[in-house]
This record gives C-alpha cells, structure tokens and sequence, in this order.
C-alpha cells in the first residue's frame, strides 16, 4: 500500500508515520484541538491530506493522545471487510 505505518485507534487508522514524520487524519474535532500546531501534508503521493505535526510537537503525550482519541472519535466505524468464497 504505502509502505510505511498505521497507527490504529478503537479499531480505526488515525494517523500514519511516514518518513519518521506524523500524519493525523484531518476532522474538525482533530483540527480543533490541534489549532496552529500542524501544517497541511501528504504521507505518500496520491494520499489524502493529512494534518502533519510538528517534530517539536511529538513529546507532548498528553496532548497527542487527546488528538488521537479525538480523530478517532471523530471518523466513522470501521468497513466490514467480505469473506472470501474459497477455491476450488
């Protein structure tokens, strides 16, 4: 797919981590939380935008986790993937 990380919340993809940088899905109660903290970027070409938070950002744990829980909160439920049929 891309290569890199998914970071998974409640069953659901929040973020990822591509070229040791973080990339959170973007929802209003994401962007609400996270305010000036972030600039706007792709994890890998083609992706959609991402909020991409700042190295300096990363230590705040606190902080981060509320992000996450907030972003996952946000996003709907998982698709219920299909079963296959075996081969015959």
């Amino acid at each position: 797919m891309f290569g890199e990380y998914a970071l998974y919340c409640q069953d659901k993809v929040v973020a990822l981590v591509c070229d040791d940088e973080l990339f959170v899905k973007i929802t209003p109660a994401g962007k609400m939380l996270v305010g000036d903290r972030y600039k706007e970027g792709e994890a890998y070409p083609g992706a959609k935008p991402s909020m991409l938070i700042g190295a300096e950002f990363l230590d705040d744990h606190e902080w981060l986790s509320e992000v996450i829980r907030a972003t996952a909160a946000a996003l709907p439920p998982p698709k219920q993937k299909k079963l296959r049929k075996p081969r015959k």
